[in-house]
């Protein structure tokens, strides 16, 4: 078939490898511009354009769709179908009328729950037990199309990183196997019970609230690992935790107390034990390393 691919973040990388594998014509890619990133903030360019570049593919990332030009010019790609990993754009009603097959989404969550932005973070953290992807055929709503066809996958205790991985390389596989097949996957609507809403992740939810249950800290951990990262202040200096377990404890020390030498921290409800740590500034490291150079005692209390 030919394809216009548009993506954007690591996640939609693999779904554009295997596009190509399959010996789709993939004629364009469409991506998010290039941002200024670190010290220098020198531009750029996404994950989506790095690996289409390398393919030799024509790269393309305007601004807007919503323009007549933009418009005209994707049209003019004559596309059997147009696929869409975490692009990040808005698409309009133009642009989804254009490719014979419409456009056809792979999205990280069973859809109908977790539409939206951040469905692999919000899966965590609500404490679900599987998540999986979704293919979806793409209208104006957030999420809201016909589905093609979906896969389960147990979430345990991965973290976004870890989950987000294994979900880009199924729908991979699956985007592969419905476009291989399309009349065997009629698409279905969507139920209207089970809807939620996956909010963009906001950094102010990243800083670790031990008012809360241990349990709901751990996966906190694991949402914003490896991005934003869960994090606590002690001294003027913040702390990334990385992972952690959760301990049963006597709930004596007030949430936020240290309440021993392996740096064991009372939460609303249970404990957690940080195993993996990262200083500002430095690279990760085990907690007990931390604690060789930077000490934390029992009654330490951290924000």
């Amino acid at each position: 078939m030919r394809i216009a691919f548009m993506g954007t973040p690591d996640f939609a990388v693999p779904t554009l490898d295997a596009l190509v594998a399959a010996g789709h014509d993939v004629a364009a890619v469409y991506c998010q511009p290039p941002r200024p990133a670190g010290r220098g903030k020198a531009l750029m360019p996404s994950p989506v354009q790095k690996r289409a570049e390398t393919l030799g593919v024509e790269v393309r990332h305007p601004v807007t769709l919503r323009d007549a030009e933009a418009q005209a010019a994707f049209a003019a790609l004559g596309l059997d179908v147009a696929i869409v990993a975490a692009y990040g754009l808005i698409l309009p009603q133009a642009i989804l009328d254009a490719p014979r097959h419409g456009c056809l989404n792979v999205h990280g969550s069973i859809l109908p729950r977790w539409r939206g932005a951040a469905p692999v973070q919000r899966a965590i953290l609500a404490g679900d037990d599987i998540t999986g992807v979704t293919i979806m055929q793409m209208e104006r709503g957030l999420d809201t199309g016909p589905m093609l066809a979906r896969v389960e996958t147990s979430i345990d205790r991965k973290t976004a990183g870890e989950l987000t991985d294994e979900i880009a390389r199924s729908g991979a596989a699956l985007m592969v196997a419905v476009l291989a097949d399309l009349p065997g996957y009629p698409p279905t609507p969507q139920p209207e019970a089970g809807v939620t809403y996956a909010a963009k992740i906001d950094k102010a939810e990243s800083k670790i609230n031990f008012h809360e249950p241990a349990g709901q800290v751990e996966r906190q951990v694991r949402a914003f690992n490896p991005a934003p990262g869960a994090w606590v202040q002690y001294q003027g200096e913040r702390i990334r935790i990385l992972a952690c377990d959760v301990i049963d404890s006597q709930g004596l020390a007030a949430p936020g107390e240290v309440i021993d030498d392996r740096l064991t921290i009372e939460c609303m409800r249970g404990a957690i034990r940080p195993t993996r740590v990262q200083r500002a500034g430095r690279a990760a490291m085990d907690a007990s390393e931390l604690l060789r150079g930077f000490v934390i005692p029992p009654g330490a209390h951290l924000e």
